[in-house]
């Protein structure tokens, strides 16, 4: 192995590059018409264009991944996470053009990634699973039948696409009159997201915690589990914090659970890197849920309490390697490390997405503080794929120093042009608890609802005028006439220069507003400036 393409984008593709360089290997970015000038692009060694934006015509089309792998004569795949990583007609194309697929085989992907068929396979390896109906309902069972199915299980329940994933294709249901609804909706979005109508039931458990565990499995028979992490934090069943090791995972529950992860990849003779999820009820009995069949997008937290490089064992277990990574290492956390993630996501108008061009980007950098994204000042986030725009980790000694470290890291997070989940971390994170890690899955949707509508990022009356005034000098300097342009663009920028220090020189601060919560001067000064230089 000496090429490897990366059949991915955005901070993914830029985390396989990373791991290529540090390993000696050539790396492939292949990239569509609106990521043209994006970041994983320009570190690559070479790049492919593969189509249009629209991710069926480019990400998505297994025939020209193939042929831009011919073309620049890569001879291995890494398919990252989302778009193809978990298809497995993209995993045996790959076998049968002669290229390496770092990842599982495409027997096992085909096997474990219907829900259906991961939940036999864990039945056989002695792990509970929740309770639910074994044989999914395609697209020509009547609702009738799958009324019956519902009424066996009891309700609430959850309606789950077979092909699901990533909190996509679920609805929950609270009793008979709600199921028909979901069904069509379940049915509609797994469609779209997975080419798949076929679903399944399954027994909605209360206040549970979500626990996954990461594996590691080689070609000669080893399969490594390694510490939990903790994936309760989610919104609409989509993880947005994660941290490991779970603060409600002891460890006795630990071996326990560990041990059954290990046994359900053993027994369908997974390899690669792939993490089983189960579902932890308020008694601490575990309950298999499912398996991802690629690398998580919450890998960065693992490697920062092992040690271990995930993708680069990834890509030394594809070629043969066997994997020599201490068991008790990989069990035993140092330390703790939380992870949040980035989405250009506006948290105030129901995260809603917020595609544009970012004006400006501050990470946040300095001891025990990791940034994984593929974003950079003034590249367009595009409509056309998911908003994930960075993974935010944070370490420390134990769990109170990581979160320490993370505020602080989030406090010094600027984003201008978009709008991004940043301000919804820095409430979450006061929340007392978070704090106490009182929580499980349905903690953020029930404290989201109870803020009504109350908004995260408040601008006061002098900072609206800022704002409205350099909309106004912009409009007015773009429509100068040619000769008259250049003078237009010095007076704007002197006048809207004085006003922004006049307008934000002694802005108060509200009684019991914290201070992430009002935009800092300087933003408004280099926005009104920035807007006058533009035109």
């Amino acid at each position: 192995m000496r090429k490897i393409l990366i059949a991915n984008r955005g901070e993914i593709a830029v985390r396989v590059i990373r791991a290529c360089r540090d390993m000696g290997l050539e790396s492939v970015a292949v990239y569509s018409e609106c990521d043209r000038t994006a970041r994983h692009v320009r570190m690559a060694d070479e790049a492919c264009a593969i189509g249009p934006s629209a991710p069926a015509e480019s990400y998505l089309r297994i025939d020209r991944l193939l042929d831009a792998a011919r073309r620049t004569r890569a001879d291995a795949v890494h398919p990252g996470y989302g778009f193809l990583a978990e298809n497995a007609l993209f995993a045996s194309a790959c076998r049968d053009a002669g290229l390496t697929f770092i990842g599982p085989t495409p027997e096992a992907i085909a096997l474990m990634g219907s829900k259906t068929a991961a939940r036999h396979a864990a039945i056989a390896a002695g792990v509970s699973v929740i309770p639910g109906t074994e044989q999914p309902f395609g697209a020509g069972d009547p609702e009738s039948a799958i009324a019956s199915g519902a009424a066996r299980i009891g309700y609430p329940l959850l309606v789950k696409a077979v092909a699901g994933g990533g909190g996509k294709g679920m609805r929950q249901v609270e009793g008979p009159e709600d199921l028909s609804s979901a069904i069509r909706a379940v049915r509609s979005e797994a469609s779209t997201a997975f080419g798949d109508f076929t679903l399944y039931l399954e027994r909605r458990l209360a206040r549970p915690r979500h626990i996954e565990v990461q594996l590691l499995a080689d070609q000669h028979g080893t399969v490594l589990p390694f510490v939990e992490r903790e994936c309760s934090i989610q919104r609409r069943y989509q993880k947005v914090i994660e941290e490991t090791p779970s603060p409600g995972v002891s460890p006795a529950l630990r071996a326990h659970i560990t041990g059954a992860a290990a046994a359900v990849a053993r027994s369908v003779g997974y390899t690669s890197a792939g993490t089983i999820e189960f579902l932890v009820d308020e008694d601490g009995r575990f309950w298999f849920l499912e398996m991802n069949t690629r690398l998580q997008v919450e890998h960065p937290i693992t490697e920062m309490v092992t040690g271990v490089d995930l993708v680069g064992w990834q890509i030394r277990i594809a070629r043969g390697e066997k994997l020599d990574v201490d068991a008790a290492m990989a069990l035993t956390p140092h330390g703790h490390a939380i992870e949040c993630r980035i989405y250009a996501e506006d948290p105030d108008t129901g995260f809603m997405p917020s595609p544009g061009r970012i004006t400006a980007l501050r990470v946040p950098g300095g001891p025990w503080i990791r940034d994984d994204g593929g974003a950079e000042p003034g590249a367009e986030v595009p409509i056309h794929y998911d908003p994930l725009i960075s993974k935010l980790a944070a370490w420390g000694t134990d769990r109170a120093q990581a979160l320490a470290r993370m505020k602080r890291a989030l406090r010094e997070y600027e984003v201008l042009g978009i709008h991004t989940t940043v301000p919804l971390f820095r409430w979450i994170l006061e929340q007392p608890a978070f704090e106490t890690a009182a929580f499980h899955t349905g903690y953020l949707d029930e404290v989201l609802q109870q803020r009504r509508g109350e908004r995260l990022v408040t601008v006061d009356k002098d900072e609206e005028d800022v704002a409205a005034i350099a909309a106004a000098l912009h409009t007015f300097a773009r429509l100068a006439s040619s000769e008259r342009r250049a003078t237009a663009r010095k007076h704007a920028t002197e006048e809207l220069t004085i006003f922004a220090s006049r307008a934000t020189a002694d802005l108060p601060a509200e009684a019991g507003r914290r201070e992430w919560e009002r935009p800092a001067k300087a933003d408004w000064k280099r926005l009104a400036r920035i807007e006058a230089l533009r035109a």
